[in-house]
C-alpha cells in the first residue's frame, strides 16, 4: 500500500448558501465513501502565487489552478485513480491530479 496525493484543480465557487450546501453534502458524502482510504481529507486552497526561476511572481488563477487536496491509501496508481474518479470537482469542471507520494 502507498499513499496518493489527490490535487484538486480548478472547480466553481458555490453562489448561494444553499449551493454552497449541496456542494459540501457531495464532498462529504464521497469522502465518506473512501473509507479507510482516506489518510488525510486534506483541506481547500486559498489564493495562491507561482515564483518562476527568476524570482518573478505572479497570482495563480485558471483552471489549473490548485484548489486543494487530500491523501489516500491505494495498492496501485490505478486503484488511486478509481478512488478519484468519483470526486465531487469533476461534476464542477475540475480535475483531479493523482501522484504516488515517495517514501522518504
Amino acid at each position: 500500500m502507498a499513499n496518493y496525493l489527490f490535487t484538486y484543480h480548478g472547480g466553481g465557487v458555490p453562489e448561494t448558501e444553499e449551493e454552497g450546501a449541496k456542494v459540501m453534502a457531495a464532498w462529504e458524502a464521497w469522502m465518506g465513501s473512501l473509507g479507510a482510504a482516506l489518510a488525510e481529507p486534506g483541506n481547500p486552497v486559498g489564493p495562491s502565487a507561482t515564483i518562476a526561476a527568476d524570482g518573478s511572481t505572479s497570482p495563480s488563477h485558471g483552471p489549473d489552478t490548485v484548489t486543494g487536496y487530500s491523501i489516500v491509501t491505494a495498492d496501485s496508481l490505478d486503484d488511486a485513480l478509481a478512488l478519484a474518479k468519483g470526486c465531487p470537482i469533476l461534476a464542477d469542471g475540475g480535475s483531479v491530479e493523482v501522484g504516488e507520494v515517495a517514501p522518504m
